[in-house]
């Protein structure tokens, strides 16, 4: 048996990626809040001839993250993909551990999974992290706009620079990890949840659907021709140069390191 965790199933893109997972063979573990919402993608896996299960999984708590990754810990069986899809768009707040809304969930809680699950990863396991060509209009990463002191509220711009993390957690991880394999992925113009309401009629009309935008998050999950590539990003399944902030090797290490010191967690094995 392969098993495959997926982030945010419950609705958009982490729905279809989940159901595809089930219907290719993987048994889904579908991470999130609530069970009442991710319970439906559970039984529409099984519906369709697949496994699945519930794992309880709040990314605004990294308290909660850690329970999560040691309860999966505790089955003791190998995973084979983690799938880092949940995010926070455009929405002012801030974690339950102080930090900025988007830079904490959508990089720093997926953070805390990946370190803590390492040992749960077979041989050959694959990160695939959801990031977003927003990521090019982020200029770099200003730290101290994320931390515990971060209360401003700065629209989209937070978004893009949580993508730009994703980005950079992705090449880190490869370097420090050869025996992984982890990609980030534009998975497209979607529309969804991650855009406010009054503006979500702006991209309607380049917009794809969410069954469309978790092809290419599948397909790096699953390609075999990709088993000898790592830390790269990708968009219709064809590999994109990222942005030149996204390739700062100096700001992908300290992303590292300062991830690890917010996360409470040692330097990796």
């Amino acid at each position: 048996m392969r098993y495959a965790l997926v982030t945010g199933p419950s609705s958009g893109i982490g729905r279809e990626v989940a159901l595809e997972m089930g219907r290719l063979g993987f048994h889904v573990i579908a991470a999130g809040r609530s069970k009442s919402g991710v319970g439906a993608v559970v039984d529409d896996v099984r519906a369709n001839g697949g496994t699945a299960e519930f794992l309880h999984l709040d990314l605004t708590s990294l308290e909660s993250v850690r329970i999560a990754a040691s309860n999966f810990e505790e089955t003791a069986r190998p995973l084979d993909v983690l799938i880092n899809n949940a995010g926070v768009g455009v929405r002012r707040g801030t974690t339950d551990d102080g930090f900025q809304l988007q830079f904490g969930v959508n990089h720093l809680g997926h953070f805390m999974l990946t370190r803590h699950l390492r040992r749960t990863f077979s041989p050959g396991a694959r990160v695939v992290n959801v990031s977003s060509n927003m990521h090019y209009r982020a200029t770099g990463l200003d730290f101290d706009r994320v931390t515990r002191s971060a209360r401003a509220f700065e629209g989209i711009d937070a978004y893009a620079r949580s993508k730009l993390a994703n980005v950079l957690f992705t090449r880190e991880l490869a370097r420090k990890q050869p025996a992984w394999r982890s990609y980030a992925v534009h998975p497209g113009v979607v529309e969804t949840a991650i855009f406010p309401a009054v503006t979500r009629h702006l991209v309607r009309s380049r917009s794809i659907t969410p069954k469309e935008a978790s092809d290419t998050v599948v397909w790096c999950a699953t390609d075999p021709t990709l088993a000898d590539s790592s830390g790269r990003y990708y968009a219709k399944r064809t590999e994109r140069e990222p942005s030149e902030w996204a390739l700062d090797d100096n700001l992908a290490n300290e992303l590292w390191d300062r991830s690890e010191e917010w996360c409470g967690v040692g330097s990796v094995e």
